[in-house]
This record gives C-alpha cells, structure tokens and sequence, in this order.
C-alpha cells in the first residue's frame, strides 16, 4: 500500500495532529510519502492561474514550469491508494498552507471533470483518513469548519472513503484526547 501523509502544522515538532498521522500510518502500514504543505508550496497567483487555463500543449516553457509543482503534488497523491490528511483545526478551519496544497491539486481536466450533470471526481478508488486536532472545538460539531470542508475537496476529486480522526478540545483534556483519538486509530 502506498501512503501520501499531508501535514500542515506549523509546529511540526510538538504537533498532535502531525505525530497521530504517522502512528496512523504506521498501523495502515505501506510506503509512506510525506508532504509537508509549511514549506515550499506558495499561494496560486495570477500566472499560475494563466498558466493553468493554457491548454498543456500551448503553454510556454514558464507556464509548464509555473504548473511543475502542482504537476508533482498531483502525481504524489495520484500514486497513493490512501491519503491522511493531519490538519489542526485554526480559528475554526484549516490552515492557509492546507488549503494552497488544495489549490494545486485540484485542477479541472487532471483531478476533476466537468460535465452537464455537474463536477465529477477523477480519483475514484482511493481512500482518506483526517486527523484533526483542536484546542477547544470538538470535531464535527457545528462550529468545525474542517472536516466538511476537507471532505468536500476530497470528494470533489473523487475520494468517497473518508474516516475522520479526532484529537480535539486538547486544551480541555490533553489526555483524554490523546488516548481517544489513539483508540480511534488501534480500532481500524
């Protein structure tokens, strides 16, 4: 099993969300790439946008190089059969890094189509695990702003199987998050 592990925390080091993906991965067992989405993904721009609008054999050389590392990113998560996806929960949604990641790989033609009946995803077969950690918020409630947002990018794209992680309110209880969300991950 090939693993892609998107992190984008910007603790890295004293990172929940980050560490219970790996130990999710871990379980899942596999090869595991992992994506660090803090460094070295910009924000799209104007001429990303340009380019990405050129058709591919149109494109000049610096268009094709401004669309390089979202042709990476895509070919990352194209070769994964499982996606864990550690987000901590900021302000009420995901990390502005997280959703530059998003902006890259979903691109019409490539991760989704269109068509009369509406968008259709490109990445069937694939499945998603979330790993969400928070302060004070928990996980699903109507005030988390990450899992359906996250759900609906990957649905978008075509990954239907999504299992939600949650290692929330940890500034309540720190180790009871930790010790439920672990038996979320020994359960799979």
């Amino acid at each position: 099993m090939s693993i892609l592990h998107i992190t984008s925390s910007i603790s890295p080091s004293g990172s929940n969300s980050t560490k219970l993906g790996s130990e999710l991965a871990a379980k899942l067992g596999g090869t595991v790439t992992t994506r660090d989405t803090t460094t070295g993904i910009p924000h799209i721009d104007p001429d990303w946008a340009a380019s990405n609008f050129t058709p591919a054999e149109d494109r000049s050389a610096g268009q094709s190089a401004t669309l390089a590392l979202s042709d990476t990113l895509i070919e990352e998560l194209k070769a994964a059969d499982t996606v864990i996806i550690s987000a901590p929960m900021y302000n009420f949604s995901i990390p502005s890094n997280l959703k530059a990641w998003i902006d890259h790989i979903a691109r019409a033609g490539i991760t989704f189509s269109y068509s009369p009946e509406g968008p259709k995803g490109l990445l069937e077969g694939k499945r998603a695990f979330f790993v969400i950690s928070s302060g004070g918020t928990p996980v699903e409630s109507a005030i988390d702003y990450v899992t359906p947002y996250l759900t609906q990018v990957m649905n978008f794209v075509g990954i239907t199987d999504v299992t939600v992680i949650a290692v929330d309110r940890l500034m309540v209880d720190m180790e009871k998050a930790l010790a439920d969300a672990r038996a979320q991950i020994a359960a799979l």
